[in-house]
């Protein structure tokens, strides 16, 4: 873990409020079709939503989903690759770099017509036969470029910490310290550290300490419970006590519902109050 170079006022927030919540609409309302899920984000309380890709329709139809449902389009992912067949992000793949390019024009073009402002880059697993260093020269490059584009609009590039314990083996950032250090290697003003609370229990725990000493660098943050990646509750993290934390640290981002519910997903939401 990096060091701690802030530290954060306990009281810069009133400790009644909570961060602002964002539903991940792969994840979440999954009872039906994705489309369909916007309008139960919005019934249920959330006024900002995300998802991982969406490329799949229409940038008009998408916008328009946002627009009837007054809702937020926080945040989505950069083109994974095959996604079916298991890739998992490219912009570590020597072979592969003019694909990512024009995957980063096609997220801007996105960006643009659903008014976000912020897109996550998948580092992407590390075949066995490609070296570390290449592989890490690749997306340093990759990301040094993707984050001029972005910066050309307005838009934040993060980078996400994905365990490869459980969930992805051989995924080449799978830690806080590797984004940092990134970050540091690219440079560039719009880069920043996406912290899914899931993924970083199971990498490093500590989450509080974590999130204050990483702030600076906090983009945007994600949550499940450990194990199993479901609603707060089912697991082992004191959610009360994290979320009182970040707003207690004056995170002022998104916070993104990224979990799998145990049944239906409206059954799940005792963690959230609303805020429609």
């Amino acid at each position: 873990m990096v060091p701690c170079l802030v530290r954060l006022a306990a009281a810069r927030k009133s400790n009644d409020t909570m961060p602002r919540f964002a539903a991940n609409l792969s994840m979440l309302f999954t009872e039906v079709d994705f489309t369909e899920r916007f309008a139960m984000a919005r019934a249920a309380g959330f006024v900002g939503v995300e998802y991982l890709f969406p490329y799949a329709y229409p940038k008009d139809l998408l916008g328009q989903m946002l627009s009837d449902n007054q809702l937020t389009q926080v945040l989505f992912n950069l083109p994974p690759g095959d996604w079916g067949a298991g890739e998992r992000g490219i912009a570590c793949l020597p072979d592969r770099v003019e694909e990512f390019r024009a995957g980063v024009d096609q997220a801007i073009d996105y960006a643009g017509a659903l008014g976000c402002r912020t897109v996550n880059c998948l580092a992407g697993l590390k075949p066995a036969t490609l070296s570390e260093d290449i592989a890490w020269q690749t997306l340093e490059d990759n990301v040094t470029w993707a984050a001029g584009k972005l910066a050309e609009q307005d838009i934040t590039l993060c980078l996400e910490a994905i365990n490869s314990r459980v969930d992805m083996p051989g995924f080449l950032l799978d830690t806080s310290g590797k984004v940092l250090a990134l970050i540091e290697a690219v440079d560039a003003d719009n880069v920043r550290l996406q912290y899914d609370l899931y993924h970083m229990q199971i990498m490093e725990g500590d989450l509080v300490r974590s999130m204050e000493c990483l702030l600076p660098w906090i983009g945007h943050i994600q949550f499940a419970d450990n194990p199993g990646r479901h609603e707060p509750g089912t697991g082992e993290i004191n959610f009360s006590n994290v979320f009182a934390a970040i707003d207690r640290m004056g995170y002022e981002g998104w916070v993104g519902a990224e979990y799998r519910p145990t049944g239906a997903t409206g059954a799940s939401l005792g963690w959230f109050s609303g805020q429609g």
